[in-house]
């Protein structure tokens, strides 16, 4: 097979790959030229690749390389994109990967590009040649922003797998659960005019007083009824995060909105929560005389659960002496869940540094990392039971 380039050349070429996603079109830039490289790569280790095109996002790919057949076998998954990056608040070039102080410095380093450069690494160094069931290697677009390149994998059913590992930064911490999220806003429009008398308008602002105190009732009564032990914060949450109306202090207030999130736990429907929330809102219109309408900021992120009892959270814990656990961050975890695949969060780095100026990797997350993976790639592609126990396999793991 082809040389590859080292583990730490591999990375510093992804990270030199610009590949930011933003719901800014200023910002936003295609990953095709990560893709490009993974795909070389890849290719070279014998991997079948399909470069999978997104659709609405002319500029978007995923990557889909497979090694073997079968319809079990096991994902590894990431996605291609980073944030943007705060110009001015980093102490190197963002796209220059740079080691110091045992870590490496780059965006993406650990969200997510470093995991890529990890896994195949990884792989080179095993003898794959007779796979009992296929390897594949995940490459996303847009995680960051739309998800579009998940769903696009729902909607095409095009991944089938038994297992898979998707490695957001976790400190090596198998997470087995993550809330959901659904970002909404409200919008009130009334009728301005002068505020010398109040019967020449109508105050968007004071129906929006309603509004926000129906919300917050409703919060009350979702933390009163869901609970979640497994979470640090164990209800669900509902955040007001910006309001905006009106533009004088002397004319009455003919429009106002305001946005809003709420993270949903596992088990909840976040359209069932949307359509709850839709129905308070008709009376209070009827009630102040306005119009009142409620639009998606974005489509919503399910919550992610995978059971802890789980084949591949147990080896996880194994491989990691680490015990599972839930976090508040999404990832593309419940797009795996709806295509059937059982599914685990675990990677190199920490949440902590990314989406932060400086993001970095330790470079003590490498081998531990690379252990897991060797772990699960002997477990679920090179052995024939795909429906081993960890219990039983003590020795194997």
């Amino acid at each position: 097979m082809a040389a590859l380039p080292s583990l730490i050349n591999m990375m510093s070429q992804l990270i030199a790959s610009p590949s930011i996603s933003s719901s800014q079109s200023n910002w936003d830039q295609s990953n095709k030229d990560v893709i490009e490289l993974l795909e070389g790569w890849l290719s070279s280790q014998g991997f079948q690749c399909e470069v999978m095109p997104i659709p609405g996002y002319p500029n978007k790919v995923n990557l889909i390389a497979t090694l073997g057949k079968g319809d079990g076998g096991l994902v590894l998954s990431g996605h291609t994109d980073t944030v943007p990056y705060d110009q001015g608040r980093w102490q190197s070039d963002p796209f220059l990967l740079e080691e110091r102080d045992n870590r490496l410095y780059g965006l993406g380093s650990c969200d997510m590009k470093g995991f890529f450069a990890i896994v195949i690494d990884t792989v080179r160094q095993m003898d794959l040649k007779n796979l009992k069931q296929p390897l594949i290697v995940l490459a996303t677009a847009d995680e960051e922003t739309s998800m579009a390149g998940a769903r696009a994998l729902v909607s095409q059913n095009k991944i089938k797998a038994r297992y898979a590992l998707i490695g957001e930064p976790t400190s090596l911490t198998p997470v087995h659960a993550h809330k959901g999220i659904l970002m909404e806003r409200i919008r009130v429009t009334g009728q301005s005019g002068h505020s010398s008398n109040p019967d020449l308008g109508n105050s968007a602002m004071d129906a929006m007083h309603s509004v926000m105190t129906e919300l917050m009732a409703f919060r009350d009564n979702l933390k009163k009824k869901y609970r979640d032990a497994s979470f640090v914060i164990d209800y669900p949450t509902m955040n007001f995060g910006c309001i905006h109306g009106g533009d004088s202090a002397n004319r009455i207030c003919g429009r106002c909105e305001i946005d809003f999130d709420l993270r949903a736990l596992p088990g909840m429907s976040n359209q069932s929560l949307v359509d709850e929330i839709s129905r308070l809102l008709p009376s209070i219109e009827s009630k102040t005389g306005t119009k009142i309408e409620m639009d998606s900021l974005f489509t919503n992120i399910p919550s992610f659960f995978t059971p802890i009892e789980s084949d591949i959270i147990k080896t996880c814990e194994k491989l990691t002496k680490n015990t599972a656990t839930s976090v508040g961050f999404a990832t593309e975890g419940p797009f795996f869940n709806q295509l059937g695949i059982e599914t685990l969060i675990l990677g190199p780095g920490s949440i902590d540094q990314a989406h932060q100026p400086n993001e970095f990797m330790a470079l003590n997350q490498i081998k531990p990392m690379q252990q897991v993976l060797r772990g699960l790639i002997e477990r679920y592609c090179l052995q024939n039971n795909q429906s081993n126990h960890p219990e039983n396999e003590e020795q194997r793991v």
